[in-house]
């Protein structure tokens, strides 16, 4: 039990060692993952004119279950403002079995997700990002620089009571071209559950 709690902070410190800094650009962003719709999609694929977001996501997460119609709502609307959307799931259906990608052709369906969701499978991509919690949002800018990393915004539990709105804050700035104000917040939610 102690081996396996000390491995875990270990995994976890390394992983927020690795994590991008603003100014780096989507590492693995070529690499194929398989949309809900069957097809093989990239980062790359989906870059917008103004910029690119890239959120680590699940299906079963509370924290992802409370902020999902926000993320589909800012997804649905900014993607036809510009910026590419893509939404990735890295979490082991093993370990979780309603990570499945069944699971996940529902949730796109159920929430209208106009932007691609799809499998790392093998979580690569999400260790190259450091990314460690789901959600967990990369927002880049039209030059394909990091200018915001972390959570959706500062109340999971009740949108109306939501007073910072850090994600959509800084999609806006990247569409209008002006720099970021808040450019890291710390991304709240479960844990990614890594592949082996």
């Amino acid at each position: 039990m102690k081996q396996t709690f000390l491995t875990a902070v270990l995994v976890s410190s390394l992983a927020s060692a690795w994590a991008l800094e603003l100014g780096d650009v989507a590492p693995k962003s070529d690499v194929k993952m398989k949309n809900v719709d069957g097809k093989e999609i990239s980062i790359a694929d989906v870059k917008g004119e103004k910029g690119t977001l890239v959120i680590f996501s699940c299906n079963h997460c509370p924290f992802v279950l409370a902020w999902e119609e926000r993320i589909a709502k800012l997804g649905n609307e900014f993607q036809k403002r510009g910026v590419g959307v893509i939404q990735i799931n890295s979490n082991d259906p093993a370990k979780v079995a309603g990570d499945s990608f069944e699971g996940m052709v529902k949730r796109a369906k159920d929430r209208g997700f106009a932007f691609p969701y799809v499998v790392d499978a093998d979580s690569g991509v999400a260790r190259a990002f450091g990314a460690t919690r789901t959600p967990e949002a990369f927002l880049f800018d039209a030059a394909g620089k990091l200018v915001y990393h972390g959570t959706i915004d500062d109340n999971h539990k009740d949108a109306a009571a939501a007073k910072e709105h850090y994600l959509k804050d800084a999609l806006e700035a990247v569409v209008a071209g002006r720099e970021v104000a808040i450019k890291t917040t710390k991304a709240v939610g479960c844990s990614i559950k890594f592949r082996s």
